[in-house]
């Protein structure tokens, strides 16, 4: 009866520690199993989904379709008091001659802003580009929001695929889904430039950035999952 007794708490006491293992994640898929970066890709695909779903403030599938180049930034943090800063990191497509995407380009978003400002928030940002110029100029070097290429909101509501049909006055399209205290996220200023660090953790070597959006490489499957998701929407009515 003891020993039934002792085995008894054995095993209570191991089925217990395997359950904070798996908790706390030991358990977890062996890390191998994936490349650094594929969440991020993840993230972003459900953002710019997200985000062309909102009727009333998302981005219109028309201007999506004459996109020539995509900045998707989830969980872009702003915080201020008095002086403020933001900073975020994501992804960067092209779409190429031939009309399909290019890979993703990690890049990241840095920058301040000035004023009496109070508060914190976190949004998923998207930047719609018009042309391939400020993606090609970024992957290279850097490029200032509003300096280098000018920035506004992109249209919204029921007159936004009206209104799309127009010509593009700005370079850049921005539109954001938040939460927090703050109206929207303050670009101008803000700079965007490739994160070398993630891209040689996702394709295994550095390569310069315009290699990573114009050449053939191997990438997981996850990059095939962005593209089409991009391709269907530029193609949805």
């Amino acid at each position: 009866m003891e020993k039934k007794m002792r085995r008894l708490i054995c095993l209570t006491f191991f089925l217990m520690l395997l359950t904070l293992m798996a908790a706390s994640g030991v358990l977890a898929d062996d890390p191998a199993s994936s490349k650094p970066g594929e969440d991020k890709i993840q993230s972003s695909i459900d953002v710019i989904k997200d985000l062309t779903a909102l009727k009333d403030e998302g981005i219109p599938l028309s201007l999506l379709n004459k996109a020539q180049g995509l900045a998707i930034l989830p969980g872009v943090v702003k915080a201020a008091w008095a002086l403020g800063g933001q900073y975020g990191s994501g992804i960067a497509v092209v779409k190429k001659e031939n009309g399909e995407w290019s890979n993703p380009l990690f890049i990241k978003l840095a920058g301040g802003s000035f004023g009496f400002q109070l508060g914190v928030q976190k949004a998923d940002l998207v930047l719609v580009f018009k042309n391939r110029r400020g993606v090609e100029n970024m992957a290279s070097n850097k490029i200032t929001l509003g300096a280098d290429l000018s920035v506004s909101a992109g249209p919204v509501g029921r007159s936004a695929e009206a209104s799309t049909d127009l010509e593009m006055k700005a370079e850049i399209y921005s539109y954001s889904k938040s939460k927090g205290l703050f109206a929207g996220l303050a670009l101008k200023g803000g700079t965007l430039k490739v994160d070398k660090k993630a891209n040689k953790a996702f394709y295994g070597s550095e390569l310069p950035g315009q290699k990573i959006l114009y050449e053939n490489l191997k990438t997981p499957l996850i990059v095939n999952k962005l593209q089409a998701t991009l391709d269907n929407l530029g193609k949805a009515k």
